[in-house]
């Protein structure tokens, strides 16, 4: 598969799987009560240090044999949807309405937005995802763009206009989008091991 495939592929399942995260509820948030393009900056430093985390992972997941790397990736993709079907939506987002964002200093706001991230995402379904798509595909470049972009894009994408995106899109029907993707990349993955 080329690396604009790759590119596109991770891309689509990341902000797929990123939309309804806390990740991008945490962005809404501080950009209501901060200068947007600080928090935009801590925002991307963040994601930045979590997808390479999750490209190492996923580096030494591919030192498994082919087979047993297609069982642990499917069975990961798997356990991605499962998760995201069972997410519990969120209704409220308390306090976001009728604030003026402050502006702090840069490194103040960039740090702590850099924080709130790095801590959030660590572990998370979309850090999870990369691991695996860098494992399956081997092309860490593509992977990791296509996956820094997508969480960068989400971040953007709530700081600014978060709670109008789910005004038209219902939460649920995004999440089912991403799940539905992972099926079928994990089916995918699973056909792959039985057949070798």
């Amino acid at each position: 598969m080329n690396s604009f495939a790759v590119f596109g592929i991770t891309f689509g399942v990341i902000f797929l799987a990123e939309l309804p995260d806390k990740t991008a509820l945490a962005s809404l948030v501080l950009g209501t009560r901060y200068r947007s393009s600080y928090v935009f900056a801590g925002v991307a430093a963040a994601m930045a240090v979590q997808v390479s985390l999750a490209l190492v992972a996923g580096r030494l997941l591919s030192l498994l044999p082919h087979r047993a790397l297609e069982a642990v990736v499917g069975g990961l993709f798997v356990l991605g949807a499962v998760m995201l079907l069972l997410h519990k939506e969120d209704d409220e987002e308390e306090g976001t309405e009728g604030r003026t964002p402050r502006s702090d200093s840069f490194w103040r706001v960039a740090g702590a937005s850099f924080a709130v991230i790095a801590i959030a995402e660590f572990g998370d379904l979309t850090q999870i995802a990369t691991a695996n798509l860098a494992a399956k595909y081997g092309d860490w470049l593509a992977v990791g763009l296509g996956s820094w972009l997508a969480l960068c894009a989400v971040g953007g994408l709530a700081i600014l206009g978060g709670q109008k995106l789910m005004q038209r899109v219902p939460l649920h029907v995004i999440q089912r989008c991403a799940a539905v993707i992972m099926l079928v990349l994990a089916g995918i993955s699973i056909a792959n091991a039985i057949t070798g």
